[in-house]
């Protein structure tokens, strides 16, 4: 897979993907991560980027030619599956984005900034809006970091054991049942007896009530009827 991110602050993103499973990812060449420095592009002397809004209003707006000049170039020398703008009113990320995401082969992640972009780059080239959440952050670089995280840890061969992310939380609309290590007795607070019995099936039935139940008390807006 190759990721594409354009940025107003590339910096934002240096340590992001310089550790844990998205560094072991490039390393072993299973993901290819390119940050975009957008006033690379910009045909302005001093490398601007943003200008004011049309209409007036505060707030500067990030102009349409250094993106666009980026996108183009990009597309020139491949096909993308999507073309993606992390901003506040954009679909909710969710577990089902990230692992059909997973499957992709390329693609690309403008991250907004100021009072977003121009839009024109909306209309032109974006082919799907994405948010973390319902609150706004200073610009997309978080959140695109968020979501390569997502999506880079599901790539086949990152983890270390595969069948690690179909426990996770979100998988089948169920948040993760409690885990424990040793020792089974810390201070007097055990670990449920089941989990020492060895017996497999028995384990995976508490873990699956076990995720049911927390899911209905922290989450019940994931569970169908039936399951409620």
């Amino acid at each position: 897979m190759r990721i594409d991110i354009l940025s107003a602050v590339p910096a934002l993103l240096e340590s992001p993907f310089a550790h844990s499973m998205v560094k072991i990812a490039q390393e072993k060449d299973l993901v290819t991560i390119k940050v975009h420095d957008l006033r690379d592009y910009s045909k302005d002397k001093h490398r601007k980027i943003d200008d004011y809004a049309f209409g007036g209003g505060a707030g500067m707006v990030m102009t349409i030619q250094p993106i666009a000049d980026c996108i183009e170039q990009l597309k020139s020398e491949r096909d993308y599956d999507e073309v993606i703008y992390m901003t506040p009113d954009g679909e909710q990320l969710t577990q089902s984005v990230s692992n059909k995401m997973s499957s992709f082969e390329n693609i690309i992640i403008l991250c907004g900034h100021y009072k977003g972009v121009d839009q024109r780059v909306r209309d032109l080239y974006v082919t799907k809006e994405i948010t973390v959440g319902d609150f706004v952050l200073s610009g997309g670089e978080l959140a695109a970091a968020i979501l390569v995280d997502s999506i880079v840890r599901l790539i086949p061969g990152v983890l270390g054991d595969e069948m690690s992310a179909l426990s996770d939380s979100f998988q089948d609309n169920l948040l993760a049942p409690p885990v424990y290590t040793r020792p089974a007795d810390y201070n007097g607070l055990n670990v449920p007896e089941i989990l020492l019995s060895g017996h497999s099936q028995k384990i995976e039935d508490w873990r699956l009530e076990e995720s049911i139940k927390r899911t209905k008390e922290r989450r019940p807006d994931l569970l169908s009827d039936e399951e409620e």
